[in-house]
C-alpha cells in the first residue's frame, strides 16, 4: 500500500539553528502580520488572518529550541472549498538540524495531501512563505510577510 505524502519543503541556510529557531517564532515576520496571540512558547495559540478568504487557529504542540517546532490546526476557515474540515487536526512541523556546515530547516504540513481541496492553492502557498519570505528573514532579516489588514 502506498502512503500519499504529506506537504514537505527543506531549506538549507548558513545561520545557526538559533537563528532559524527565531526566525520561525517570529510568525509575523514571515507569514502574516495578522497574527494574534503568542507564537513562541509551548501551549501558546494564535489566529491567523488573511481577508475573508483564509482564517486559522494554531496551537504551539512542541517546541525544543533549535530543534522543533509544531502547531496543531485547531480550527481553521477557506472561503474557496467545500469540506471546512481539511486543515483542522493537522500539524505544521518546523524541523532544525545541522547539515555539513550549514542549518536545514525541514518543514512538513503533516495532513496535508493530494486528495485535499484546497492542496494545490496550500502547496503554492506554503512553497512561498517558506522558500521565500522565512528563508529570506533567516538569511537577511527581511521576510515577506503578508502586510497588516
Amino acid at each position: 500500500m502506498k502512503t500519499i505524502p504529506d506537504y514537505n519543503t527543506t531549506i538549507l541556510v548558513d545561520q545557526s539553528p538559533k537563528e532559524v529557531f527565531d526566525a520561525i517564532n517570529n510568525v509575523r515576520g514571515w507569514w502574516s502580520q495578522n497574527i494574534e496571540g503568542g507564537t513562541q512558547n509551548l501551549n501558546d495559540e494564535f489566529n491567523y488572518k488573511y481577508k475573508d478568504v483564509h482564517h486559522t487557529k494554531m496551537k504551539l504542540i512542541e517546541v525544543v529550541p533549535e530543534q522543533k517546532v509544531v502547531w496543531l490546526v485547531t480550527d481553521n476557515y477557506f472561503n474557496f472549498i467545500t469540506d471546512q474540515n481539511e486543515w483542522k487536526g493537522t500539524k505544521i512541523i518546523f524541523e532544525i538540524s545541522k547539515k555539513d556546515n550549514q542549518t536545514q530547516m525541514h518543514f512538513t504540513h503533516e495532513g496535508l495531501t493530494p486528495a485535499y481541496e484546497c492542496y494545490q492553492i496550500c502547496f503554492d502557498a506554503w512553497t512561498d512563505y517558506i522558500q521565500n519570505s522565512l528563508r529570506n528573514l533567516i538569511t537577511n532579516g527581511k521576510g515577506t510577510p503578508n502586510p497588516k489588514e
